[in-house]
């Protein structure tokens, strides 16, 4: 928990700190619910955690300088786990192209830590450590990359609604090539503030 307040802060700081005098700090707010550990390619780890998760996002204007980036914004984001399994905040960028009226895709990028098992707490090939990694998924590190998919769709100039799915996994670039990921879908509310 104190890591994730952590990082929380110093995302909120950092997006803080980049944006210009001029530029309004929040531009979107965002609820919605998340169905949890779902099977989406490789269903081995699907369905050992429960859910759903509720999640928050706030979403900051783009600073100039990530105009070389195609302009992509940063969030902060929260998720709550309703069955007491794993829980996550992550900061990153989003980008949002629109194909037709009222519809954008949104793909996004970032960083998230989470509360989840890491490794087994029992001995390698203990019956207690093969029951606890069939019940739970074994993350490898606390520290994941969290990338997203969104199909946005607006309701007027201030609100809409997205189908979103999101992955977090480390890519075995840590926790010795453990790396058991968790994907999630689900549909959430948007907010955009302004004049």
């Amino acid at each position: 928990m104190k890591r994730f307040l952590a990082c929380s802060a110093l995302g909120l700081s950092a997006m803080a700190v980049a944006q210009t005098a001029d530029a309004q700090l929040v531009e979107e707010a965002r609820v919605g619910v998340m169905q949890h550990n779902i099977c989406v390619i490789d269903c081995k780890n699907a369905d050992k955690e429960d859910g759903p998760t509720v999640e928050g996002e706030l979403v900051f204007a783009s600073p100039d300088f990530f105009k070389y980036l195609l302009g992509p914004r940063p969030y902060a984001l929260a998720s709550i786990n309703t069955a007491g399994d794993t829980s996550y905040g992550a900061v990153g960028l989003m980008w949002n192209w629109d194909f037709a009226e009222g519809w954008s895709l949104e793909p996004s990028l970032g960083y998230a830590i989470h509360d989840g098992a890491v490794a087994s707490p029992f001995p390698q090939g203990s019956p207690e450590s093969n029951a606890f990694s069939q019940e739970n998924v074994l993350y490898g590190s606390e520290d994941l990359f969290r990338t997203g998919l969104a199909i946005n769709r607006d309701f007027g100039e201030r609100w809409g609604l997205q189908v979103q799915y999101e992955h977090l996994s480390h890519g075995q670039i840590l926790g010795n090539g453990r790396n058991q990921g968790v994907d999630s879908v689900g549909l959430r509310a948007y907010w955009r503030f302004g004049e």
